[in-house]
């Protein structure tokens, strides 16, 4: 009988536990340009609470998928939350 110490099963990240009653981002949208993930986070659709909840939705999946994401593909969602931010920073000037 193994221990836990001994088991070979990878270790489960906190991050597969969250779970949410928020909305989801569609399908595939991280896959997408960076000027589009950012319009669709800031949606009323995507994040009623506005673009900070898309803000937040963005950095967790960055956060998650992490050492996994090739380096063009991370610069495309920086980029992304770049876009998001100036939005953001817009929307607060306007208020």
């Amino acid at each position: 009988m193994k221990t836990k110490k001994e088991s070979k099963a990878t270790p489960r990240k906190w991050s597969a536990r969250v779970k949410t009653t928020s909305t989801y981002p569609p399908e595939g949208l991280f896959t997408k340009s960076a000027a589009v993930i950012a319009r669709t986070l800031a949606t009323k659709k995507v994040s009623p609470k506005g673009p900070s909840s898309g803000m937040r939705m963005l950095t967790f999946y960055i956060n998650r998928a992490g050492k996994d994401l090739p380096e063009d593909r991370k610069k495309e969602l920086e980029n992304a939350k770049r876009i998001l931010s100036e939005h953001i920073r817009d929307q607060k000037k306007e208020s």
